[in-house]
């Protein structure tokens, strides 16, 4: 079946960067985006950015300026280089891939900010 792995969490202080990794393996189809969730504890899970085949990208809005999605869908490897970190960035990210009408999601990595 497939799976989708993210990594590249961690604890990174206010203002610091990261960069996370996902990468989709195992699928027989063509995938039409790739992209991130995030979920805080108590909270919904929401958008991150999103990147399709055509070259399309979304970003939430409280993240726009600050963090890119790059990657190479053809290959299934996406990225999301996270910069000037907030406490409430503090989050599950979670990687998905979309095969429609099929969503493949990732375990999550754990991004915490913190001083």
């Amino acid at each position: 079946q497939v799976q989708v792995v993210e990594s590249g969490g961690g604890l990174v202080q206010p203002g610091g960067s990261l960069r996370l990794s996902c990468a989709a393996s195992g699928s027989s189809g063509t995938i039409y985006a790739m992209g991130w969730y995030r979920q805080a504890p108590g909270k919904q899970r929401d958008l991150v950015a999103v990147i399709t085949t055509g070259g399309r990208i979304r970003y939430e809005d409280s993240v726009e300026g600050r963090f890119t999605i790059s990657g190479d869908i053809a290959k299934n490897t996406v990225y999301l280089q996270m910069n000037n970190l907030k406490p409430e960035d503090t989050a599950v990210y979670y990687c998905y891939a979309s095969i429609p009408p099929i969503i493949y999601w990732g375990q999550g990595t754990l991004v915490t900010v913190s001083s």
